[in-house]
């Protein structure tokens, strides 16, 4: 007979189930297609027990956002992932890039459609629109740490004399998700091609 969950565990259980929900939902239906009621009916959870758990729908679709960017809900920042540390470590800077390229896929095989749901709903929603320019600095100042770790192995020679700032734009525009859902979602382009694109779009720009 399987052992009973522990009151802990049933409200993981149901946390999950929520988040689901609203994933689905929000990518779906998109923002203003998703309330809070919808939420809770497809989790089989009560309207309360969304407010009591999120406190807002802003705050459903920030969860939401976080964990698929993380792929878990561990609260690990990006950089102190074993994936960023590897890429850090990484001796070769074409091999570097190639990492940079694999790993912004990964997240945004996760993430993409959560980002542009919160990109489009930026236009309306004060509070959305700060999330949205929170996460854009946040994804430059990874970017920005994978530069200058890239200038440190090329002895600081980039292409075209670019130095760590300019470089982290370069990486921010190619590896971000507008850019990845024009070409997976819109052109029909694999991950896996837009993976390869990425790589090689990133040595030709940066690598002397």
């Amino acid at each position: 007979m399987p052992t009973p969950l522990t009151r802990a565990e049933k409200a993981r259980h149901t946390r999950r189930r929520m988040l689901d929900a609203a994933t689905r939902l929000f990518t779906e239906r998109g923002w203003t297609g998703t309330t809070v009621e919808d939420i809770a009916r497809t989790a089989h959870v009560g309207v309360q027990t969304v407010y009591f758990t999120f406190g807002t729908k802003r705050a459903v679709l920030k969860e939401v956002l976080d964990a698929a960017i993380a792929g878990d809900s561990d609260p690990v920042a990006t950089l102190d992932r074993p994936w960023a540390r590897e890429l850090l470590a990484e001796p070769d800077p074409a091999a570097q890039l190639a990492r940079q390229a694999a790993g912004a896929r990964r997240v945004l095989d996760r993430a993409a459609a959560v980002l542009e749901v919160v990109r489009a709903a930026a236009a309306s929603d004060p509070e959305l629109a700060e999330l949205w320019r929170t996460n854009l600095h946040q994804r430059h100042a990874v970017q920005l740490r994978f530069a200058q770790a890239l200038m440190t192995k090329t002895s600081g020679q980039l292409r075209a004399g670019h130095d760590a700032e300019t470089a982290a734009d370069i990486a921010l525009t190619l590896l971000s998700p507008e850019t990845y859902a024009l070409l997976v979602t819109g052109r029909g382009w694999t991950p896996t091609r837009w993976e390869e694109w990425a790589t090689d779009a990133l040595v030709r720009q940066l690598l002397p």
